[in-house]
């Protein structure tokens, strides 16, 4: 593994404590289903996708999106509800099924489901333990959920909170467009023995479709869209069409994944490919942090962590991962 980070400046301290996860998600296995444009490296814009509202809707079309945030605002558009009433989309099922969550890539045979905002709840918590058991993610869009409920855990106890519910406020803040690493932090820094407020926004359900609690999918079940092509939607710059992460690809995003979780107390597929995709092509890690500062340098990565990703990043290469 290379060494040395030369003069790179990072000012975050590693902090391996942690009272929640925060993941954000990758979709699963695309099926056969809805996409009418042909595939290729220019045809981004002009590829549509069917769309339904998971509650029950007629069929529309979206296209013409570059980012989560813009696909989100093209379904609202779609279905004639503003964009902050979507809360998540699954791919090709209806149920809140937090294994196939879009995440940063949608397969061109995709079909969309979008849950949108349904009843309002409150609960008060009691903290009596460090660990809460709740995994957080985000819609990439400005809405963070629950996905997954550890069995047995403080939060499993309290029925009334359930997998895909929205987290609006903590405590009377309002935390209803933050990202899942802040509203992570935030249930970490509570203290343990007080009482603590969550309102909570459950996604719709069509009357008879109302299913019991899950506690979610696993943290090792989420994957990476699987299929011949697929659309990757980026935080910045326009969505490109593009074949699937090679297998060497996908042992290096599982392993930064698991190394964000390890040094930020998060889980995020899409951020873990967009850092090995920019140490595609570099030699050393001093290049590699530059690329990083360049990309994603609001997050002022440690430099124990580039460069144990950088080492990650070149394991995957050489095949010991």
């Amino acid at each position: 593994m290379p060494l040395g980070l030369g003069n790179k400046k990072k000012g975050k301290a590693k902090d391996t404590s942690k009272l929640v996860d925060s993941e954000a998600v990758a979709p699963a296995a695309t099926p056969p289903a809805a996409a009418v444009a042909p595939a290729g490296a220019g045809s981004a814009s002009r590829l549509q996708f069917h769309a339904q509202l998971a509650h029950g809707s007629p069929t529309g079309r979206v296209e013409g999106f570059g980012s989560a945030r813009e696909l989100y605002a093209k379904v609202a558009e779609a279905f004639g509800i503003a964009p902050a009433e979507i809360m998540f989309c699954t791919l090709n099922t209806h149920k809140v099924d937090m294994d196939k969550l879009l995440g940063a890539q949608i397969g061109l045979e995709d079909f969309i489901f979008a849950h949108i905002k349904g009843k309002r709840k409150e609960v008060e918590v009691l903290k009596s333990d460090d660990m809460l058991g709740l995994t957080v993610t985000d819609n990439g869009a400005g809405c963070a959920f629950i996905k997954r409920i550890k069995e047995g855990s403080l939060m499993d106890q309290i029925k009334i909170i359930c997998v895909g519910d929205h987290i609006e406020s903590i405590n009377g803040k309002d935390v209803s467009d933050c990202r899942h690493y802040e509203v992570a932090k935030m249930l970490k820094d509570l203290e343990k023995g007080q009482m603590f407020k969550l309102q909570l926004i459950e996604p719709r359900k069509a009357f008879e479709e109302i299913e019991p609690r899950s506690t979610g999918g696993t943290l090792t079940a989420a994957k990476i869209s699987k299929g011949r092509e697929t659309l990757r939607l980026r935080t910045k710059g326009p969505a490109t069409v593009e074949e699937m992460p090679s297998e060497v690809e996908e042992k290096a995003i599982k392993k930064v994944d698991e190394l964000l979780e390890t040094y930020m107390g998060i889980r995020d597929i899409e951020l873990a490919a967009t850092m090995v995709e920019a140490g595609r092509d570099k030699k050393n890690p001093d290049e590699f942090a530059v690329a990083l500062d360049e990309t994603l340098g609001d997050f002022a990565f440690p430099d124990e962590f580039v460069f144990d990703v950088w080492g990650a990043i070149g394991d995957a290469k050489q095949g010991r991962l």
